[in-house]
């Protein structure tokens, strides 16, 4: 991340799954969209209390508006810079991403996003998350329905080729 770097939208509670053929369960984080990256955070320094009260909030927004250019207090690009640090934690350039779009499934709305970095290539789906089940691992029961539409145009508008 640049230092110029300004959040565009930040969503949470997101499940990533990875659409290999042998990959089993996923994992929740954020996914946060700057004017050059998207990021997928998974390990945050982020207080626990801060994320429960994010997580309803957004649930309750979502209810009102599906936009997904959304942005929460408390998270800011500081914070951001800090998580990156992990190296568990994804960033790409646009141009990493070969492949971004979106679907409406009856339980919920997706986000499909292939991308190389480095020698992998990845596929993965993100949704947000209403609702989970904690044991015996954690996963979602209820997703939302969300418009991804202006979060998947916003990367395609500024990708410098596309494969």
């Amino acid at each position: 991340m640049q230092p110029d770097e300004k959040i565009q939208a930040h969503l949470v509670s997101v499940w990533r799954e990875s659409q290999k053929f042998f990959s089993v369960g996923g994992r929740e984080g954020m996914l946060v969209l700057t004017d050059k990256h998207l990021m997928f955070i998974h390990k945050t320094k982020v207080k626990i209390n801060w994320w429960k009260a994010i997580t309803q909030r957004q649930v309750i927004n979502f209810i009102k508006s599906k936009n997904t250019m959304i942005r929460h207090d408390g998270y800011d690009e500081e914070e951001l810079m800090n998580d990156l640090e992990d190296d568990r934690n994804v960033e790409l350039d646009f141009d990493d991403i070969s492949m971004i779009s979106f679907e409406e499934k009856d339980w919920g709305s997706v986000l499909k996003l292939e991308y190389e970095k480095g020698e992998k290539e990845e596929k993965f789906e993100y949704s947000v998350v209403q609702d989970w089940v904690k044991y015996p691992a954690k996963d979602p029961t209820k997703r939302m329905k969300v418009d991804w539409e202006p979060f998947v145009q916003y990367i395609k508008n500024r990708q410098k080729f596309t494969k």
